[in-house]
Order: structure tokens, then sequence, then C-alpha cells
């Protein structure tokens, strides 16, 4: 159902290489880059499958990271949470988080959070 996730960014050269780290690390890869100012970049892992779009806003203004707003990636493994976890870190982001089980037992949810170096809010989580 979800097609790609759009984050803002201030500093495009930094948040690329921030993504191309961290979706590096899930198997992903850049996929395009719009040759305009804004540079719209999509990540994933084939077109058709969910996408996350890093750019400057389309209305010239400044990127801010929205209050309640957060990409919540899953991982395959509680391992892997962790794995993602510092290698975000190690790229520049943020703890906002660190990893953990979170809510009722009955959930089974284990996740970190970051903030990527525009203070975008992600998750990483594993289900089960």
């Amino acid at each position: 159902m979800i097609g790609y996730v759009t984050l803002g960014t201030n500093d495009q050269p930094r948040a690329l290489d921030f993504y191309d780290g961290l979706i590096g690390e899930l198997g992903g890869r850049r996929l395009s880059t719009l040759p305009d100012a804004r540079g719209f970049t999509l990540y994933g892992t084939k077109r058709g499958e969910p996408m996350l779009a890093i750019t400057r806003p389309y209305d010239g203004g400044p990127a801010n990271p929205g209050n309640g707003t957060m990409v919540a990636l899953g991982m395959a493994s509680r391992a892997q949470v962790d794995v993602v976890y510092a290698r975000a870190l190690e790229l520049g982001a943020t703890e906002d988080g660190a990893p953990g089980s979170r809510g009722p037992d009955t959930m089974d949810f284990y996740g970190a959070y970051v903030r990527d170096p525009d203070g975008n809010k992600l998750c990483f989580y594993r289900m089960g």
C-alpha cells in the first residue's frame, strides 16, 4: 500500500551519505535522483516496492522534522535492529531510544529509535 515516504533535508550531500550507508545496510540502494535543484532521491530494493525519498522541500523553504512523524523500518530480527541502530549512530544519527522491548508483552515489539542528521525520526523494529 505504501509507495514511498518522503523526508526533507537542508543538506542534500550529508543526507545522501547518511542514507547510502543506512539503506545499504538493509540491502537497498539509491534507485534514482532527479537532476533538479531539489535532488529528489529514491531509495529501496527495487521499484514497485516501498521506497524512501530524500529531498529538499519543493517550496524552497527549510526542511523541518514533523512533530509526531516517524518512518519505521521493519527488520528481519532483533539482532538486525541492534546492528542497524549502531550503524545509524556511526553515520551521524542521534540516539532517540536505545534498542529494547516496547509495549505490552503480547505485542512482542522490539525497537530502536534515532534522529537522522536533519532531525527526522526513524524506528528500526521487529515484531514477533
